[in-house]
């Protein structure tokens, strides 16, 4: 244990500190999970106005200390990546439909 005055109030500091880091994580955390539960639910409007609500989050993150700015950086790219690709993957299962159906009908 810490001896000085100083190293005492550091100590002090510090668990004020790290819950509060702990909190902005977890915040964090949610935020990701609400778009992949989204996705997971095919609900792609959600997935996009959940992308938006997370993408400032995680960025906060990076400007309070909490995660990397590269870690971040990572994490937007591929959640909207994800994000994306649900968007164009339901027009694309459509039109894979109606192509398959086209071609059995020319055969």
């Amino acid at each position: 244990m810490a001896n000085h005055a100083s190293a005492k109030k550091r100590a002090r500091q510090t668990v004020k500190r790290t819950a509060v880091n702990i909190s902005r994580r977890s915040r964090i955390k949610t935020f990701v999970k609400k778009i992949e539960e989204a996705l997971l639910a095919g609900d792609v409007e959600a997935a996009k106005k959940a992308f938006k609500a997370a993408q400032p989050e995680i960025q906060r993150g990076v400007t309070k200390g909490v995660i990397h700015k590269k870690t971040a950086a990572r994490k937007i790219s591929r959640l909207s990546a994800r994000v994306k690709k649900s968007q164009t993957g339901t027009a694309a299962a459509t039109t894979a439909k109606t192509n398959t159906k086209t071609k059995k009908a020319a055969s």
